[in-house]
């Protein structure tokens, strides 16, 4: 059996590599780690990584090996249970609309709002999943 500790990093695909900088870092704050224009963009999320890769430039890749999406996709960040309101009134704050919010089984809320491509991000409080 793996003896998996955490999911490292998560992918997404941007054409415009400019728009995900301004979204990430320039409106959530995600501080970049590195940038190569026309092919990448990666971002710290917390102790995670969060890589933006140019489809276009990723699926011709032989290493590391192509990949490439198209179409939303979906991630949550995790924060402290106690800063959990905050952030969501801090993404209101942006002009970020608010698109869902579900109570889960144990109590405890989430809420999802949209990338400028359409992804689907959530905030969930740490320990959701305990």
């Amino acid at each position: 059996m793996l003896k998996i500790t955490q999911i490292k990093e998560v992918c997404l695909y941007f054409r415009d590599l400019e728009k995900a900088s301004s979204f990430y870092n320039g409106l959530l704050g995600l501080p970049i780690i590195s940038h190569l224009k026309g092919k990448h963009i990666f971002f710290h999320a917390g102790s995670s990584v969060l890589l933006c890769f140019n489809p276009d430039d990723s699926k011709m890749k032989k290493s590391p090996p192509q990949h490439f999406a198209e179409g939303p996709y979906h991630f949550a960040f995790e924060v402290k249970p106690a800063d959990y309101e905050s952030q969501k009134e801090e993404i209101k704050s942006k002009g970020i609309s608010i698109i869902d919010t579900l109570q889960w089984q144990n109590g405890q809320e989430s809420f999802y709002f949209n990338d400028p491509d359409g992804s689907v991000l959530e905030i969930v409080p740490e320990g959701i999943w305990n």
